[in-house]
């Protein structure tokens, strides 16, 4: 395993602000807001990063591309993974990194129209930055922001510049 990216104490700081809008409430608020979003917007896909926020959206027939979890939530609540999928790809993802073996699968699975199904054995918060940087222009990555909502980063070419300099700022390792 090869790992890419290591997160840095400063960069885990700035991660811990919303990378998107904001949208706060309860899982049924959230859902039907992104709703609207998703019908007024027609984004070009709609990828999701967490297991209860990629539940919720299948949950509220919202179905993502691509959906990134790890069968945990906040790091100690196992999930089940019952969603249906055309492809399942399984990945090593240590936490605090980003690993070229996630990278991958992000990319194919974003260049495939496959609905792809990636499960981490490790930590999926930081592959938010991956999926953000090769979705294409207006995709919608949506994760879960702990204890407020969910956050919608709508995919710009300002969104994947900021998230190189989030990316150039981590230690790349040589493991």
């Amino acid at each position: 395993m090869t790992v890419a990216y290591v997160l840095t104490p400063e960069l885990s700081k700035k991660l811990k602000e919303p990378f998107g809008n904001l949208i706060q409430g309860t899982p049924e608020e959230t859902m039907n807001y992104l709703k609207e979003m998703v019908e007024k917007e027609k984004p070009s896909k709609i990828i999701s990063v967490g297991d209860i926020v990629s539940q919720n959206l299948h949950k509220h027939n919202i179905h993502p591309q691509l959906t990134i979890i790890d069968k945990i939530s906040l790091r100690t609540q196992k999930i089940s993974e019952e969603i249906a999928v055309q492809k399942t790809v399984r990945v090593d993802n240590p936490q605090g990194t980003i690993t070229q073996e996630s990278i991958f699968a992000i990319k194919e699975a974003l260049e495939s129209n496959q609905h792809t199904h990636i499960v981490v054995k490790g930590e999926e918060d930081l592959l938010t930055l991956i999926a953000v940087l090769y979705a294409p222009e207006n995709a919608f990555v949506v994760y879960g922001q702990p204890y407020s909502g969910i956050v919608v980063v709508r995919v710009s070419s300002e969104r994947k510049a900021r998230t190189l300099e989030f990316l150039n700022s981590m230690k790349a390792s040589k493991s």
